[in-house]
């Protein structure tokens, strides 16, 4: 179905789940829009609903390299290894820049969006009665997302799978935010933060011969919780994908027009100036995760003053930002005319 892919290929295809990851990790961005813009959307798509009765038909009889084949396993492989690598490393590094120059690294993100709409929309040429009114509904309900208030933390298993099932969603639905959707679950540092941190750790102690998390209550309820959510979203992973490559086969045209529109209204969500709001109590303390950090529950948006130098270097990223899609837009095209 797809053309063989050259060692060049390989390591984009790398790179471009690095980014995935750490998109997903970031409130407000969204892993879909690296797919959607990356050009590899549609294919990951439809590479996740190959996962059905008959890729385990062949999985449980022992035919592997037919199920690897048919489930166009090195672009999957390829790109959840990206996405792996990135939780451990380069989301690490996000969060160390999220803590220290927030604003710039926020900006870095309009960017991208504001990159990713004129990449999206550039060549769609089928406004019409039908997809003008989704494209509307899809900025509304994008728009309406960034004002819903956040949850509270809930540790409940079947909750912690449905959490996975429904924050998935931000790397096949480009516009929607999956950390974000877990803030407003209220369980955004439990599952990307404090049960990551947790894997992090036990993964760090056995590679020492340490087996002592074994004797860990706490560590082994959180590891337990990662799992279930780890199962939830491979359940939503799998469920998304086939109802969403049904609807780009049947419903392209409107499909685009409400991806188009949910963007626009996500940039709401990723509006670089804009005042933290942290979890507190009656007395207004801060509540603190487990690695002492304070815990966002939403954020204040306010115009940017101009007088201030930070506001000027803010602009600069923003650019940085969509000269990064720009930069993906042109690789994509030139991949296009080799072939």
């Amino acid at each position: 179905m797809y053309n063989p892919r050259t060692f060049m290929d390989k390591v984009f295809l790398v790179l471009k789940g690095l980014f995935m990851g750490a998109a997903n990790k970031v409130p407000g961005v969204s892993g879909g829009i690296v797919a959607f813009v990356g050009g590899f959307y549609e294919e990951f798509i439809y590479s996740l609903q190959k996962i059905n009765g008959k890729a385990f038909k062949l999985l449980f009889n022992g035919r592997f390299k037919s199920f690897y084949q048919y489930v166009n396993g090195q672009f999957l492989s390829l790109l959840i290894f990206g996405m792996l690598v990135s939780y451990f490393s380069v989301s690490k590094l996000l969060d160390y820049f999220l803590e220290r120059k927030e604003l710039f690294v926020w900006a870095a993100f309009f960017g991208m969006i504001l990159g990713s709409i004129y990449y999206i929309s550039k060549d769609f040429g089928h406004w019409n009665k039908r997809t003008i009114p989704a494209g509307v509904l899809g900025l509304l309900v994008g728009i309406s997302i960034s004002f819903l208030s956040p949850a509270r933390e809930n540790d409940n298993l079947i909750f912690i799978f449905l959490c996975g099932m429904i924050s998935v969603s931000g790397m096949t639905l480009p516009g929607l935010s999956g950390s974000f959707i877990l803030i407003l679950l209220g369980n955004y540092v439990l599952l990307l933060v404090d049960s990551v941190n947790a894997l992090y750790d036990t993964f760090a102690e056995v590679f020492k011969g340490d087996f002592s998390f074994m004797k860990n209550d706490e560590r082994l309820k959180t590891l337990t919780i990662l799992a279930v959510f780890t199962t939830g979203s491979a359940a939503g992973l799998v469920t998304l994908s086939h109802i969403l490559s049904y609807v780009l086969k049947h419903y392209k045209h409107i499909t685009t027009a409400v991806i188009i529109g949910f963007i626009t209204g996500s940039l709401g969500v990723v509006w670089p100036w804009k005042k933290t709001i942290f979890k507190t109590d009656a007395m207004g303390e801060m509540f603190l995760d487990s690695n002492g950090k304070p815990i966002i529950v939403n954020y204040e948006r306010y115009f940017p003053d101009f007088e201030n130098p930070e506001t000027w270097w803010a602009l600069f990223f923003v650019m940085v930002g969509i000269f990064v899609l720009l930069g993906l837009e042109w690789y994509g095209e030139y991949r296009k005319q080799e072939k």
